[in-house]
């Protein structure tokens, strides 16, 4: 049994959770969790492939979708070791470096994702206010910039972040209530003032996913009121019909992140199974939803895949 009373001046090292009161069936648990990774690995895969190998969808708003899925895809890299290897090996011991490292991944991959929407609500945006200068304002060169904008902006406040966090000492209890290391858990332990790590921490959500939240809705208010001028019926439909995916995709990404921060933040008595339930969802739901609601909602895509699967078979 480990030993969680290290002293300061000892590197710390954390101890992961899987589902707490469920340890005996972790091997069972195991499953859905490798099937959810499967898909997500498999649909983001397949989204990626036939936008990059047909040609009828090289446009800005599948260049977009593109990201998406990378993205979707980091997420679920960034924290497939931990969850599986508490499951199949109760390799619960993580070391601090590496903690640090998978939290990079972890929240620049969720700010990341949290940019690509925002740029694809403005695809949407244009596409239906200024639908005549579309192809004028949304260049191959522009959308190359704002994908090396999308990954700076993603890393970039992360960095002070951790080496704040670098700073802190752990003298309590180095038991964390998820599977992967998310900063606000691993701060939660520190026995030093994390004031500055808190307010930072938070600068950076509100400017970020904050920021883009407001943006996205603020677009969508504009889109809405441009549809409704539309005097044909038919024609307002198909408007909102090119927005539904990327509604749906909103909505699964911001409702658990708000939901999990409350959690975190208001949530100090929850049972440790609630935490570890929306730890969960946050991560592994979007990057599972997202290429089914594109490929079921979307019509271009749902043919290319159905070309691609099509033709194996033949």
């Amino acid at each position: 049994m480990p030993s969680f009373n290290q002293s300061i001046s000892q590197p710390a090292v954390f101890f992961l959770t899987g589902i707490p009161g469920f340890e005996t069936y972790h091997a069972w648990i195991s499953i859905p969790f490798c099937c959810l990774y499967a898909v997500a690995i498999t649909g983001n895969g397949m989204i990626l492939f036939v936008i990059i190998t047909e040609s009828s969808l090289h446009e800005p708003m599948y260049y977009f979708l593109s990201m998406l899925s990378c993205t979707d895809l980091g997420l679920c890299f960034s924290t497939l070791v931990t969850i599986l290897g508490i499951f199949w090996f109760n390799a619960r011991e993580i070391s601090f470096d590496a903690c640090i490292g998978q939290m990079f991944f972890i929240h620049g991959f969720t700010f990341m994702e949290s940019s690509v929407l925002l740029a694809m609500a403005f695809d949407r945006f244009i596409a239906i206010c200024n639908p005549l200068r579309y192809a004028t304002i949304l260049t191959n060169s522009r959308i190359i910039k704002v994908g090396f904008a999308v990954v700076i902006r993603g890393t970039a406040a992360l960095v002070p972040l951790l080496l704040l966090l670098k700073r802190l000492s752990f003298c309590r209890s180095h038991v964390l209530h998820h599977s992967y290391c998310f900063h606000p858990d691993v701060m939660k332990l520190s026995c030093t003032d994390t004031k500055i790590n808190s307010v930072f921490g938070l600068s950076i959500v509100i400017s970020t996913a904050g920021v883009d939240s407001v943006l996205i809705l603020l677009s969508y208010v504009l889109i809405i009121h441009s549809v409704l001028s539309i005097a044909s019926p038919e024609e307002r439909k198909k408007a909102f019909g090119t927005c539904v995916s990327h509604i749906s995709a909103v909505a699964i990404f911001y409702i658990p992140m708000i939901s999990l921060s409350l959690v975190h933040r208001f949530g100090k008595h929850a049972p440790p199974l609630v935490h570890t339930l929306i730890a969960n969802v946050y991560l592994l739901i979007p990057p599972v939803m997202n290429p089914i609601i594109y490929s079921v909602k979307t019509k271009q895509i749902r043919k290319a895949v159905l070309k691609i699967f099509l033709s194996k078979l033949i």
